[in-house]
């Protein structure tokens, strides 16, 4: 099916620039609702210092739009000037987007036919054959198609991933028939992208939910489902799933209890439950997963049969799924519970995200997301799994483990990523290069030093391949921080801000280097100028407040503390440390407050217990000291407590 939607307009600025308005035009028919202008953001008022301003980067097409929505795109971004010299083939996605330059192509049509049939790639750079001579054929016994033989490429997959997917580049030229990862960096089961169970959350296009269906492992290409050059599914409505799933055991009332031809016996309703983005684009959640409104009772997840019974509850529709089925079952995405405790940093669940990334059964996107979860829980039971992460075949896997060990001491970086510098894949290699950077000179050998040297001019590079946005100057400002190149740390940080004035990691990070370099006056200023171009930031205040701690102005910096608490209802942390300002100006009752209720809102947060139990022995209500100790034993050993 195609896009509802023609794409916003744009608007030409200097320096190149083209600037997508929020303004779009509806190509579905009139008579459902299209055929006219409408607003990308109806409820919202973007005022001119809104990162979704149409003048702001995040509305830039060079940068944003035009990969994805042109052929032979250069973007040509010059980060000394900060203007692009964009050029591109054609306006739309050709068939060298997919297939590569075509000269050679040409230059093979234009042979005799007799030349032409020894040449089976028919002058194409990318042979997207891997559908060739297979054939799926339907076991009578399970309804379900089986394969004629093993996929045993990512190439079609990885074409159609360079831009359905939510990913960042990390080259300045794409190289068709590259590995995905050479060139782009996906992400994974992220907070904010995705639900704890894998559902679409954010505008996450389509890759990262397929890599979570059993339809892909089981492997389905993308041209299994969808015609890539008309654009439609390969067969109307449910047609297109009962190519490979037995119509008689599936389109029946039998199995979906609904009215046939209603909106309940629709296998994508069900099974791909879609999600409106751009105001009138419904695109489907690709991991084609059994509804679990179970989930949505336990841990707040969407569930596809409420998406259509929007007026009764979750409770509900669990209880109809219980009846109709008998007991609960879970389908093949079996990770939310476990990613749901890594999201709400429970301290026991570090096992289970160990448990998930060794189980093979699991798909390899899940699996990675619980590797690089892992982080806060590196310890002796768990830095064995990182290893094999990054001895394993999966480039995911191993970019995984690499940012696990983020959190290691920098002895133990160096001895277990220093081989990944030489990782055959550039996400890999630059990932390692991130972590090590901050490892002396002298702790390393000459040879060392030189693949860090190399590599960290990858990282570079890659970042200058996003140069236009905070985002990527912010990292290069780390990189040079711990690089010892103040300097340059500031200049990348204070670029960020000249891109977007708003972006508040940049005025953090920059606080934090003059903070390191014994300037907590220079950091205080750059945290109250942030203040000033983005106001209402609990970042921001919780920052300041740990600097004015640090200037023992103690009474500043619990009103900056609390107000960060208020700002940031759902950061446990800010209104843990909070608590613990109260606490040390003489306000022992009124921190215990603030705890309880923090306490009530994030029963499975140990740092809140712990205050606690400290306060109240402090105060000598030994009593409730002794509740809130039982409740922390209980949370750190795993059990259940009320």
């Amino acid at each position: 099916m195609a896009n509802s939607w023609s794409g916003p307009k744009a608007r030409k600025f200097p320096g190149g620039r083209l600037q997508a308005l929020g303004l779009a035009w509806d190509t579905r028919p009139a008579d459902e609702g299209g055929q006219r202008w409408f607003h990308l953001y109806p409820d919202e008022k973007i005022a001119y210092d809104d990162v979704l301003h149409w003048t702001r980067v995040s509305q830039n097409w060079n940068s944003m739009c035009a990969e994805c929505h042109s052929t032979g795109l250069q973007k040509n971004y010059d980060a000394e000037s900060r203007t692009f010299s964009t050029t591109w083939s054609e306006i739309d996605v050709a068939c060298e987007a997919c297939h590569g330059p075509g000269a050679d192509h040409v230059a093979w049509a234009g042979r005799p036919p007799e030349q032409r049939k020894t040449e089976p790639g028919k002058g194409l750079v990318v042979q997207l054959d891997e559908r060739r001579d297979v054939r799926w054929t339907i076991n009578t016994e399970t309804g379900n198609a089986e394969r004629s033989r093993p996929r045993d490429s990512e190439r079609e997959i990885e074409m159609c991933a360079r831009c359905h997917a939510r990913r960042s580049p990390i080259s300045r030229g794409y190289v068709h028939g590259e590995a995905l990862l050479d060139h782009y960096l996906p992400r994974r089961l992220d907070e904010g992208m995705y639900h704890a169970d894998g559902q679409i959350d954010d505008e996450v296009y389509v890759y990262g939910s397929f890599l979570q269906s059993r339809m892909y492992h089981a492997g389905v290409t993308c041209s299994d489902c969808h015609e890539p050059h008309s654009l439609e599914p390969r067969a109307p409505g449910n047609g297109v799933c009962l190519q490979c799933h037995a119509a008689a055991k599936y389109e029946t009332a039998a199995h979906h209890f609904h009215k046939p031809g209603s909106p309940g016996g629709s296998c994508a309703e069900c099974h791909m439950p879609p999600k409106t983005y751009m105001v009138v684009d419904p695109r489907h959640d690709h991991s084609m997963r059994i509804p679990r409104p179970d989930l949505s009772v336990s841990l707040g997840t969407p569930n596809a049969c409420n998406n259509c019974h929007t007026d009764q509850s979750d409770e509900w529709a669990a209880a109809q799924v219980g009846k109709w089925y008998g007991k609960a079952r879970q389908g093949y995405q079996r990770y939310a519970e476990v990613l749901a405790a890594a999201r709400r940093e429970e301290p026991t669940a570090g096992p289970a995200l160990a448990d998930l990334v060794g189980d093979a059964g699991a798909p390899g996107i899940a699996r990675a997301t619980a590797l690089a979860g892992l982080g806060p829980y590196l310890g002796p039971a768990t830095i064995d799994t990182v290893a094999q992460g990054l001895a394993g075949d999966d480039p995911a896997m191993r970019v995984a483990a690499l940012q696990a060990l983020e959190s290691a001491p920098l002895n133990i970086r160096a001895a277990m990523a220093l081989p990944a510098l030489e990782d055959p894949v550039r996400a890999v290699r630059i990932e390692a290069a991130r972590i090590l950077a901050a490892v002396p000179g002298g702790d390393l050998s000459a040879g060392q030093q030189a693949l860090l040297d190399k590599g960290v001019a990858e990282y570079i590079e890659a970042q200058q391949a996003m140069a236009e946005r905070p985002e990527a100057q912010v990292n290069l400002g780390n990189l040079y921080a711990v690089r010892g190149r103040p300097e340059d740390a500031a200049r990348a940080y204070r670029t960020a801000l000249a891109l977007t004035p708003q972006f508040i990691p940049a005025y953090v990070n920059l606080a934090d280097l003059h903070r390191s370099r014994g300037d907590e006056s220079r950091a205080e200023d750059v945290l109250r100028e942030a203040i000033t171009a983005a106001p209402g930031n609990g970042d921001v205040h919780h920052a300041l407040g740990l600097s004015l701690v640090r200037q023992k102005r103690l009474e500043e910096a619990a009103a900056e503390l609390e107000l960060a608490a208020r700002l940031s209802p759902d950061e446990a942390r800010y209104v843990y440390v909070y608590a613990i300002a109260l606490n040390s100006t003489g306000k022992p009752g009124q921190a215990i407050l603030v705890l309880q209720g923090a306490h009530n809102r994030f029963p499975g947060n140990a740092d809140i217990l712990s205050a606690l139990v400290a306060f109240h022995r402090e105060t000598g209500n030994t009593a409730a000291a002794s509740t809130y100790a039982d409740k922390l034993d209980a949370l750190m050993s795993g059990k259940n407590s009320n």
